[in-house]
Parts: structure tokens; C-alpha cells; sequence
């Protein structure tokens, strides 16, 4: 006797999602996204109004990846329906940070003093907004604007002065 695993996401109003293969592609109002999503002996199939994400074997690693796989699916739908917000905060002491985006990178200067300016990547489709003390990273991917948020924070690591003392940096402060 085998034991089929499936988990059902919900397909909200306004969304359109098309599986052909392996491939998933959500259109929602703020956008379109497409990802490649496989694994062996996992199915994605569109049911009138929820997406069914099944496999046949009930193994450990089955149902973490249809876990797993619905978690990605989940994140498209509210990426294309909401998007995604990250809100981080300069903290500098001495030396005051001056940030510019560019097309593709984040320019941080003057941090701690020094004269060589750092630069953080910005991943795909991610909007860059700068305020005055903060940075609002927003985008439909959640791992482009999550990535594009791990660099920024890793730019402005403080290497060779002890962290206690120097608090200095661009630090994630709230999701939405």
C-alpha cells in the first residue's frame, strides 16, 4: 500500500499561473514570474482553483521537497499579488554613510572613515529607495530582494575593529 503526498495552494483572484513541464509562471497585477521547479517523483498540477503539488512515494525527503516546492509557489503568488518589502536602517557613529544606488549596485561610502567606497549587488528586479537614515528594498522575487538584502548587509561587515565598539552598518529592521 502506498501513501500519496499532496499539499493544495490556493489560487487567489487576478492570478493566472500556467504549468507546462517543470515550469511554473505566475501573472498577478504587480507582475509575471517563472521558475523552474523539479524534482524526482514530485507533480505539479493546475486543478480548476488551487495548484495540487503530489508525489507518490511517502519518503522522508518527498514530503520535505512538497513541502517545500508549495512554499515556493506560495511565495510567487504573494509576490505577484503584494510583492515583497525590506526595510533597513544606517546606524553609523563617527562617520556619516552616504549611500547612491546605481543601476546595479549599491555604492556605500565614507563607512568607518574609509576612502574606498564599498558596493553591494542589487539582484534582478529589486527597487532601491533611499531615505535619509533608512533603505526600502522592494521587488516581487522574495529571494532577489532577500539576496539583494544579505549583500547590503554583508558590504558593510566591520572587519578588524571589535563589533562591540564599532556598531557601525546597514541592518534589516522589518519585512513586510
Amino acid at each position: 500500500m502506498v501513501k500519496e503526498v499532496a499539499r493544495q495552494i490556493e489560487i487567489p483572484e487576478g492570478v493566472d499561473i500556467q504549468v507546462a513541464d517543470s515550469t511554473v509562471t505566475v501573472k498577478g497585477p504587480k507582475g509575471e514570474l517563472s521558475r523552474r521547479l523539479w524534482y524526482p517523483g514530485i507533480d505539479i498540477n493546475k486543478e480548476e482553483s488551487h495548484l495540487v503539488v503530489n508525489s507518490k512515494l511517502d519518503r522522508k525527503r518527498q514530503r520535505a521537497m512538497v513541502g517545500t516546492l508549495a512554499a515556493h509557489i506560495g511565495n510567487m503568488i504573494a509576490g505577484v499579488t503584494e510583492g515583497f518589502e525590506y526595510r533597513m536602517k544606517v546606524v553609523y557613529s563617527h562617520f556619516p554613510i552616504q549611500l547612491k544606488a546605481g543601476q546595479d549596485e549599491l555604492i556605500i561610502n565614507n563607512f568607518l572613515g574609509e576612502r574606498r567606497a564599498r558596493s553591494a549587488k542589487i539582484i534582478g528586479g529589486t527597487k532601491v529607495d533611499l531615505g535619509k537614515d533608512e533603505v526600502i528594498l522592494s521587488g516581487i522575487d522574495k529571494e532577489k530582494v532577500g539576496q539583494t538584502m544579505a549583500n547590503i548587509e554583508q558590504a558593510t561587515r566591520v572587519r578588524g575593529f571589535d563589533i562591540r565598539v564599532f556598531q557601525d552598518g546597514i541592518y534589516l529592521v522589518e519585512k513586510r
